[in-house]
């Protein structure tokens, strides 16, 4: 009996293993299908939103909730704007692909970041409507960019590269037109980008002990590769901020952790299995124990409450329409106060 024991310990151990390293491999993809019963929730606030986009097997989550903060801000100023989350791919990529040449290998290409990163592409390299340039079939980038990787080693400039790099996105992506036209005129992508977002117009919240608050650092996450710094702020003061730029009719862009056995895209609800307000010393020693991770980016476009009058943000996700909302999801308070890595929001004018 104790082999039996001891074999069904090492068993479920190997599970319980194997089922963590699963979760971090998915994490910003789709995870299995749950079903479960569609919450009675009250909507308060609904910002408008271009319509749900599908990321796929990509790790673009940060491109896709990004450019949908952006999107929206522009919707509700009535100026109706959809933007194109494969052109930001195809220059990320030859942007990394040059870095990996230079490197000798070095710096190996990850399509994974912040939202801030989406700021700093389309100020460098501009933006294009999604209507100009979209790929009609799914794009498995890590595949691309290990095509990318390969190819380096049979040139020996920076033209050849980006020469071989175009063509393999024209073939693999869709061919890159060099106008923008958008209500009868013509832009070129840095003009476009200029006209639709600047890069001074956000600001980049955390909230985390290990630094002062009410200063910048650099996010200590493995995807911040552009080593972007943010402003620090008590969570009381976040969720306040949260809160009021949702009633005052902005979006703001989510980034945070999906690992958790309470959020559930078939379920479209992410809930902590408390109402208590988590403290930030409990934040904290999430964050530190590794146990709140930078998993995922949502759009937030909402507040809801439950027939108890729990609050609920309301989140435009990325990765399709098949889940109880239409691909949206309802966030609970508390989730979003343990669980926040970052916040993006328009600035305060």
């Amino acid at each position: 009996m104790p082999c039996v024991l001891e074999c069904t310990y090492l068993f479920m151990k190997k599970i319980f293993i194997y089922t963590s390293l699963l979760l971090m491999l998915v994490a910003c993809g789709r995870p299995a299908p749950r079903k479960t019963a569609k919450p009675p929730l009250t909507t308060e606030v609904l910002i408008k939103t271009t319509p749900v986009k599908d990321q796929g097997r990509s790790q673009l989550c940060w491109a896709y909730a990004m450019l949908a903060t952006i999107e929206s801000e522009h919707l509700m100023m009535g100026d109706s704007v959809n933007l194109s989350t494969d052109y930001v791919a195809r220059m990320m990529l030859l942007d990394q692909t040059r870095q990996y040449y230079l490197s000798r290998g070095e710096h190996v290409i990850s399509m994974r970041g912040m939202c801030p990163m989406l700021i700093h592409y389309i100020e460098t390299y501009g933006a294009m409507p999604f209507d100009s340039y979209n790929s009609k079939s799914e794009i498995n980038y890590q595949v691309l960019g290990r095509k990318l990787m390969r190819m380096t080693a049979s040139q020996h400039s920076l033209s050849g590269i980006d020469a071989q790099a175009a063509t393999m996105m024209d073939h693999e992506i869709e061919y890159l037109p060099k106008i923008v036209f958008m209500l009868g005129a013509e832009y070129t992508p840095l003009e476009f980008a200029h006209s639709v977002c600047r890069v001074d117009e956000y600001v980049s919240l955390t909230s985390f002990t290990h630094h002062p608050f009410y200063q910048k650092f650099v996010l200590e996450v493995p995807d911040n590769q552009m080593h972007d710094e943010f402003m620090n702020l008590p969570i009381d003061t976040l969720m306040a901020r949260i809160k009021h730029t949702l009633r005052t009719g902005h979006p703001v862009c989510w980034e945070g952790d999906i690992s958790e056995p309470g959020f559930s895209f078939a379920q479209g609800i992410a809930v902590t299995g408390s109402h208590r307000p988590c403290t930030q010393a409990e934040r904290q020693r999430q964050f530190e124990s590794l146990r709140t991770t930078d998993d995922h980016c949502m759009e937030l476009i909402g507040i809801a409450r439950s027939r108890k009058g729990h609050l609920y943000f309301i989140a435009k996700n990325s990765w399709g329409t098949a889940n109880p909302f239409g691909g949206m999801m309802y966030l609970s308070e508390n989730y979003v106060r343990l669980k926040t890595i970052a916040v993006y929001m328009k600035k305060k004018k």
